[in-house]
């Protein structure tokens, strides 16, 4: 009697784990995002990104970005040098060299009402500042290096394609 006992307990423990298993891994329902906030940018976005230096001037753009198991950037590729893509390099920087800026980087007026630079149309476009927080990317990004010290980095290979 106790050993058909015991199988009926060791079987039922069996049949339930399937189930237990299936509702532990699900997700909760807060846990989804619905929509992008304020300070969120799309990796996406990122991609051609310019990068200048602190001096103001362009040192290169975003060509990819470097991921952790974990989901953390651990680097950004940068593509350095060349013209229209052709004898560019790239070179990765630790994430935590690349700042991100919001601002423009063109005139700010008293009211921090930023104007971009003219596009090719002559026209330009005024973000006001209650909209820069919630764009999809930011402006543009920092690296404190000279273009000489990022020619002379030694060039990023890719392992796998």
């Amino acid at each position: 009697m106790r050993q058909h006992l015991a199988w009926a307990v060791i079987g039922a423990a069996l049949a339930s784990a399937p189930a237990l298993a299936q509702t532990s891994t699900a997700p909760d329902k807060g846990q989804f995002i619905t929509q992008e906030q304020p300070g969120q940018w799309r990796a996406t976005k990122l991609k051609g990104l310019n990068v200048y230096n602190q001096n103001n001037e362009k040192v290169g753009d975003i060509n990819d970005m470097l991921v952790d198991e974990s989901g953390r950037i651990q680097a950004v590729v940068v593509g350095v040098g060349g013209f229209l893509g052709l004898g560019e390099h790239d070179v990765a920087v630790p994430f935590t060299a690349i700042k991100f800026s919001n601002e423009a980087r063109s005139t700010v007026s008293a009211d921090r009402t930023v104007t971009t630079p003219a596009d090719t149309t002559g026209s330009t476009t005024v973000i006001p500042p209650s909209d820069r927080a919630s764009r999809a990317t930011p402006d543009h990004a920092v690296l404190n290096m000279t273009k000489d010290e990022l020619k002379a980095a030694p060039e990023f290979k890719y392992s796998r394609k």
